[in-house]
């Protein structure tokens, strides 16, 4: 197995994309929102990240596949983090579709792993 391979992943820098652009969001925020909801959203999209990265280093197959289903966990919750946000208008419509493909994508490549792996 090939040390740190996740470097090279598209899935892995697609998430990394998002982080960023859930940085920029976060810090647009009024106060009383940053430092809870804000929190809860970095935290979810940087799970993303680093249960991908943290998978690919497991020896097994399966224990790879709970590291990606921990992962799309991740994404589910910060698609319904935006979701909320865009409906309490904290977050635009054109930001919320931003998010949903972005999280789309990546969802989709994490499934196409899982399935590849036996």
């Amino acid at each position: 197995m090939e040390k740190f391979r996740f470097l090279k992943w598209p899935v892995y820098k697609d998430a990394k994309k998002i982080f960023g652009l859930i940085l920029e969001t976060v810090e647009k925020f009024p106060n009383h929102i940053r430092f809870s909801i804000g929190q809860q959203l970095i935290r979810a999209a940087f799970s993303i990240i680093l249960n991908i990265a943290e998978g690919s280093g497991r020896k097994t197959d399966k224990e790879l596949k709970r590291y990606f289903d921990i992962s799309l966990g991740s994404c589910y919750e910060l698609l319904a983090c935006a979701d909320t946000l865009s409906e309490q208008n904290f977050i635009s419509q054109e930001l919320f579709e931003k998010i949903y493909v972005s999280i789309d994508e990546i969802t989709n490549q994490l499934g196409g792993f899982k399935k590849s792996i036996k």
